[in-house]
Formats: C-alpha cells, structure tokens, sequence
C-alpha cells in the first residue's frame, strides 16, 4: 500500500475520534472511488480535526448505521452454534476484508437506498411483526448445506390442514428482513385467503453489509453453489416436508430480492413453475459491483443483449412489475426482463390492457400467451410508481399502497388464474 493510502486512513482515523463521522465518511468514499482526498497531495497535509462538538447526551448512533463490529450476545451464540466461529475471531478483521464489504456491500447496497420521498434513515431495519390469526403459523427456521446458512420464517395458514395448495418463496429487498417484508406485501393475508404456505429467507449482515441478495456476482448465479443453492434447499425442504410438486411452487422478490428470483427461475427451473419479479434486474445482466451500478441506471452502451431462458424442458411463467418513475432501478430493466422470458417462436400472442388503480395510479399491463392457457408472461408498468411494492401496507418499508396489488396480482398469475 502507498503512502497516499496510509495518508487517507490517518485523516479518517482523526475525523472519526473526533466524531466528525461525515468526514471519515467521506475519505473513505473518495479513496475506494479511486479520487484523492483533498489535501493528501500537499506535502504536508491538514489533518487537524475539528474541535470537538460539546453534546448534553452521549453520542446519538444511528440504529440504521452498518457495524462490522458490534453483534449482540444473542447473535453471536447463534452464528457459533452455525459457523463454529469463535465471537473473538469475528471482532477484528482484516484491512483488506474491511475494503472489500465497504466496496462490494455497501456500495452495490447503496444504489437501492435512494427511493425518491423517503430516506435511507427512515427504513427500518427490522421492520414489524405481521399480525398471525389464530390458527396460522409465523415460525422462524434456519437451513444449513454446502454453500452456508440462513434463517428463515415460515407461514402456514390456518386454512391449511394437511396440504397446502402451493408454496410462495419471497426474497426481500436490501435493509429488509422477512418480517419486514411479509409486513409490507401483505402476502401473507393473501396465502391465507388461498391455502398457500410461505417461505421468507432472510440474508444476513455478514453475507452483505445491506442484506441485499447478491445478485450481480458471478458465484451467486449458478446452480449447485452459492445463494441459489441455498434458496432451492430451502424451497426441496418444504416441498418434501409439504409433499408440493413444481406446478405448486413459486418464487418472488423486490429490487435485489427480485433479482435474485429471476436468478433462481433461471438455474433451477425444475423448482419454480413461475416467477414474479417486482423492480429487479435480468438474469446475468452484471457480474460486479460497477455493471451492477450501470444496468441500474439503465445504461444501454455498457449492457449485453438480454439473455433468452436456456432451458425450455421447464418453461417458467413469469410476471413483472415496475414502476415508471423508479429512480433506483431503471424501467428499461423490467423490459429486460420481459424480452428474457417471452416464448419464442411465432405462436405466441400480446395483448396490452390500460387500467387504474383504486389509490389512483394508472397501468400498462401486457399479457402473453403461447398456444395454451394461463398466459406465460404478464408485465405491469405502473406510472408515478417508484421503487416500491405496488399496492403495499405502510407498514413495512419501501412499499407504494396506492398502486395495484402486485400480491394479489402474482398469486392470481400463478395459480394460473388469467383475469384477461
């Protein structure tokens, strides 16, 4: 490492004993951005912090703010009883190691933080229990193979006796969490209404510093290793526990977690027979942090064409939804998708239906069908939307409740109810 480098962490270390934590904050920005930080090329740089700011209180933390450090005593017996890591081994880590969660998970985390009219500090990290009638089940599990472990909640209606009619996996957006995010899409009211289990895995902190699914790395993209295998031990669990076949089980996700479900309908088709991805990204559309950051913006130079599903042994019906106005995922990536996952060949057959929601907001809905029913891709293009669950509760976060219900749209689409 340089002398620059070494430059840089002094300057941060001061700003941060001096509690000028938006300085450090800064340097640190600018030296992974690759830009010097201002006075480190004098030769004799300022790095005189601030004199410190008298507070009555001690220091307010932000309950948002990312740690690599802190774990309470709870989390930490549970990560011993999985991993077998000491909590002394996990309280320091390497420089390096540092650098690479701030490049890789902060910064690919960040780019879903931007909702337009609500914060980054305003989203809960955990976010609050969902109500459970009497009779259904909220359990929290965990699931364990190859490629690592997650926990995650389960829902089991009071409809249900023995069989469900079908299971949904939902994968969560970043700085979400399966409460959060059950909370927010109301699915599992709607599981209730139509005998449906669900499956809510959780990421975790240390997996990425925004819980974000990791969908734009090579190794998280492939069947048999990395995030996917895990999503599909979790789905096989339940459909033997259950006794479910593939024409029952689904799979959804928002923004990162809408990534990442048409990851899992792409390399493990044999599971899914439909997939509902609401503000995500195309498969193999990046394969790192920086083209992460360019297919989000819907930078068209710097894409690949879309890839077309390799496998037709196992068509997986899709549904999408995007807002218009999404200023974090680019609406021309819910296009993306849509060309990805139509039926080739001459027999398929669009239709494009106009309507309004009851909270206002009008749509675009585009229907296609292959030479049977139900139809194998629906896309929903919702103007004024953002980046949010249309039609969802305030309740949990990032969630648009004045838009059509993209829960009760998804469960319809993959029941195979068409409602044309």
């Amino acid at each position: 490492m340089n002398d620059d480098f070494f430059t840089t962490m002094r300057r941060a270390t001061s700003s941060t004993r001096a509690l000028n934590l938006a300085e450090a904050t800064r340097v640190i920005q600018d030296a992974l951005s690759g830009h010097p930080a201002s006075g480190a090329g004098s030769s004799n740089p300022d790095i005189t912090p601030p004199p410190p700011v008298r507070r009555p209180k001690p220091f307010p933390v932000d309950p948002d703010a990312e740690t690599i450090e802190a774990e309470t005593k709870q989390a930490d017996e549970t990560t011993d009883r999985i991993s077998g890591v000491a909590p002394s081994q996990r309280l320091r880590r390497p420089l390096e190691e540092i650098l690479r969660i701030l490049r890789e998970g902060r910064l690919a985390a960040s780019a879903f933080e931007s909702m337009p009219g609500r914060s980054f500090s305003g989203v809960p990290k955990h976010g609050p229990s969902p109500t459970v009638p009497d009779g259904a089940r909220f359990t929290a599990r965990s699931f364990t193979c190859a490629a690592g472990s997650r926990s995650y909640k389960l829902y089991v209606p009071a409809s249900v006796s023995d069989r469900p009619r079908g299971l949904v996996v939902m994968l969560h957006g970043c700085k979400q969490n399966p409460d959060d995010f059950a909370s927010g899409t109301g699915m599992n009211a709607v599981a209730e209404t139509h005998g449906l289990i669900i499956a809510y895995p959780g990421q975790t902190g240390a997996d990425n510093a925004s819980s974000c699914w990791n969908w734009f790395r090579p190794a998280d993209q492939m069947r048999g290793a990395g995030e996917p295998l895990i999503i599909a031990g979790i789905t096989m669990e339940l459909m033997s526990e259950f006794h479910l076949d593939r024409s029952r089980v689904f799979v959804a996700g928002l923004s990162a977690g809408g990534a990442m479900a048409a990851v899992m309908g792409e390399t493990y088709p044999d599971l899914f027979a439909a997939v509902g991805i609401h503000s995500g990204l195309a498969y193999g559309s990046a394969n790192d942090v920086m083209s992460a950051f360019s297919v989000m913006r819907g930078d068209a130079s710097l894409l690949s064409p879309s890839k077309r599903r390799a496998n037709v042994a196992y068509p997986v019906r899709t549904i999408v939804f995007q807002g218009a106005a999404d200023l974090t995922v680019h609406p021309s990536n819910g296009e993306r998708i849509v060309a990805a996952a139509s039926p080739p060949g001459a027999d398929s057959f669009t239709r494009t239906k106009t309507g309004r929601s009851a909270g206002g907001r009008t749509y675009k809905r585009t229907i296609v069908t292959d030479a049977e029913e139900p139809p194998m891709l629906e896309y929903w293009l919702v103007e004024g939307a953002g980046h949010a669950w249309s039609g969802g509760h305030e309740g949990g976060s990032y969630t648009d409740p004045y838009g059509p219900n993209a829960t009760s749209e998804m469960v319809r689409f993959f029941l195979g109810k068409s409602n044309l």
